[in-house]
């Protein structure tokens, strides 16, 4: 595996706050949270898979109106069917039964649908997705041809080796130093076999910070702060070249 499996550490953080700006659609059942650039335009646009908390909390909200005031047209998506987990659940919630509930096929059926909306509803041209722990594994399934043009995945989880081998476009890593999930080996397996595959990538380490810092961090501590801030710009900066740079 490229990853671990999700784990206790998924479902605990820091609850953000803050004016957002989306509003939630739907299609068939699905839904996601929306947010438009300044421009309005909506050729160049970015997929958001979340962490384990969803699409409808602020944390996710808010970064999504992030990207969009960066010049993205922006989608987040409920990968989770309307159950996903509030932050810092009690000691004996059965994570590994919910997790059962979250199949990888329910995943890419839903990966599926938005993709298509994205397309034929909202026009778009160029897409970059962001999977946030959880929602990596739907990053590196598909970034195919033809289907997602440049990946950005942050902690990632649930990976498997060969996930990462079928990859067919440019992928950018934000890692923790202290993650159990996403630990030294798994980076490491992960570099291995981005080269093997001559593959574009980018893998950044953010000392100090640990397992879903990027959306749940402590803001209150400057270190958390400063590696959340610097990985979503890791992000924007590889979106600026992979998908606004890129011809349609």
């Amino acid at each position: 595996m490229a990853s671990h499996p999700p784990a206790a550490c998924c479902v605990q953080g820091v609850k953000h706050e803050g004016e957002t700006f989306g509003k939630l659609e739907k299609v068939d059942n699905v839904e996601y949270y929306v947010t438009y650039p300044e421009d309005k335009k909506t050729d160049k646009a970015i997929l958001i898979f979340p962490d384990v908390m969803g699409h409808n909390v602020d944390n996710a909200k808010l970064i999504a109106d992030q990207f969009a005031a960066n010049g993205y047209f922006v989608v987040s998506v409920d990968q989770f069917d309307g159950d996903a987990l509030p932050l810092n659940r009690p000691g004996d919630f059965d994570f590994m039964k919910w997790r059962e509930g979250h199949t990888t096929e329910k995943g890419d059926k839903i990966a599926a649908t938005i993709l298509k909306e994205l397309k034929e509803k909202y026009g778009a041209k160029t897409i970059g997705a962001v999977g946030y722990c959880w929602g990596a594994k739907n990053v590196i399934r598909n970034l195919k041809k033809g289907v997602i043009d440049a990946g950005y995945v942050a902690h990632p989880s649930f990976v498997d080796a060969d996930e990462l081998r079928g990859i067919e476009g440019p992928l950018s890593i934000a890692a923790a130093e202290t993650d159990a999930i996403f630990p030294a080996e798994k980076r490491h397996e992960s570099e291995k076999i981005l080269q093997e595959l001559k593959a574009t990538y980018q893998i950044n380490l953010y000392s100090g910070v640990s397992h879903g810092f990027s959306v749940r961090g402590d803001l209150s501590n400057p270190v958390i702060k400063y590696a959340k801030e610097q990985a979503f710009l890791q992000a924007v900066f590889w979106f600026d070249e992979h998908i606004k740079n890129k011809k349609a």
